[in-house]
């Protein structure tokens, strides 16, 4: 039956196309279409999609030999999983209706309706809808695998399917509605992620304590990366891809996008020089990892912000969440936590240091559509505690809720390999494959 199933849902998925081919074509308002902004969002979304091949080289290289192929498989299936999962109803949960502000009527777009047209999402009036629903699904692609970092060399590749699925419409859908869409929760409460600290690294990282947590430490916790240059690849493709992540969100080939590239290449430059210099003021050598990881750490923090603040505060914002994460990542080594790749210290940690930072450094002569207000540095307050209550609001259900999706995956298919199948390596014992 477990060999079935999987197959059995295709068919399922396949009948659904000839149901419902999504043919409507809407003429009921005028078009607003601006084709510089679209040019710009098709390479967006083009680039966003690369950062998970780079995210793919980024952890593959970081672990054992015997187990790259499968590290970089389980960020690569994202890509085909939820892709499909987006295109049937993962789009509506994140943005249809709204049902109590938490999450998206299922049926809204079910199956890409309403996509034809003269459809656009409000806060995207210039660019067609389907097209903001693609963009939007490169977020929701490399979340789940941002958390693979966590739990790698250790997890059955069919359970971590079905955790993925679960993570996909119970954790992130909630959250980027509750983010993103103009009724969500936080958004009504004035709550400023522009690019995904909650949505993206403080979901992934809390899920990735929470996995590392659940599935306990590895038998040969203590390994050589396989292939550091990975590293350095998918570093590169990370910082390349993170300008459509970013300047993206502003939806258009417009000054605030301009803002965001700024904000986004000084914040990881910044951390990057600052992670080298702090490991070597700790008496360690500069080294090609920590160069790479404090790069991704100022990419993860300034997320939330790069369209509320300027470039000198985002130079700020690099240095402190690089100094941050690199203390969490020694504390957590002093500790019996495998986060096998500090998933939590840089995602979640930095995603964290990100969202306080923008109530500290926002300031509406950036971005006018920051209603909320000026931070916490410009002696205002009350944005600064809205993006702590988002902080702590997101952190619990994103822990708790990852731990809970946790265990109904592993009731239906155990999440750890055996012993024998770990000590041979995950390329060989989950795909019959090896470099």
């Amino acid at each position: 039956m477990k060999r079935y199933f999987p197959f059995f849902v295709i068919l399922v998925i396949l009948s659904l196309t000839f149901i419902f081919p999504s043919v409507e074509y809407d003429k009921s308002v005028k078009s607003n279409f601006n084709t510089g902004d679209i040019a710009w969002m098709l390479m967006s979304t083009a680039l966003v999609l690369i950062m998970t091949p780079g995210l793919a080289f980024f952890y593959g290289g970081m672990v054992n030999k015997k187990n790259v192929i499968s590290t970089m498989l389980q960020s690569i299936v994202c890509m085909v999983i939820i892709t499909v999962l987006w295109g049937i109803f993962g789009f509506s949960l994140a943005f249809g209706t709204s049902i109590g502000g938490v999450i998206g009527n299922p049926s809204t777009f079910f199956m890409m309706k309403g996509m034809l047209g003269n459809a656009s999402w409000p806060a995207a009036p210039t660019i067609p809808l389907l097209l903001f629903a693609m963009y939007q699904l490169k977020f929701a692609i490399i979340t789940p695998a941002l958390i693979t970092g966590a739990f790698a060399e250790r997890i059955r590749f069919n359970s971590y399917i079905i955790f993925l699925v679960l993570f996909s419409i119970f954790i992130f859908s909630p959250l980027a509605h509750a983010t993103w869409h103009p009724d969500g929760v936080l958004a009504k409460l004035g709550v400023l992620d522009f690019a995904g600290g909650t949505v993206v690294h403080m979901s992934a990282g809390w899920a990735a304590l929470a996995s590392a947590l659940f599935l306990k430490r590895r038998n040969e916790a203590n390994h050589s990366p396989a292939r550091i240059t990975y590293v350095m690849i998918g570093t590169g493709l990370l910082w390349f891809g993170w300008f459509g992540f970013n300047a993206g969100s502003a939806f258009g080939a417009n000054h605030l996008a301009v803002t965001a590239l700024a904000t986004s290449t000084t914040a990881s430059a910044a951390a990057g020089v600052t992670w080298i210099f702090f490991d070597m003021l700790r008496g360690r050598k500069p080294s090609a990892m920590g160069t790479c990881i404090g790069a991704v750490v100022g990419l993860v923090a300034i997320t939330p912000a790069a369209g509320f603040v300027t470039v000198p505060h985002s130079l700020a914002i690099g240095i402190i969440s690089a100094i941050v994460s690199n203390l969490v990542v020694e504390w957590r080594t002093r500790t019996s936590i495998d986060d096998t790749l500090d998933v939590f210290p840089c995602h979640g940690v930095g995603g964290m240091v990100g969202m306080l930072l923008t109530g500290v450094f926002a300031n509406q002569a950036v971005n006018p559509a920051n209603v909320t207000g000026d931070g916490l540095f410009f002696g205002h307050t009350h944005l600064f505690f809205i993006q702590l209550l988002a902080l702590v609001a997101t952190s619990l259900f994103s822990f708790f809720g990852s731990m809970l999706l946790l265990k109904i995956t592993d009731m239906i298919s155990p999440l750890r390999v055996s012993t024998e199948d770990e000590v041979l390596g995950l390329d060989i014992s989950q795909h019959g494959e090896r470099l």
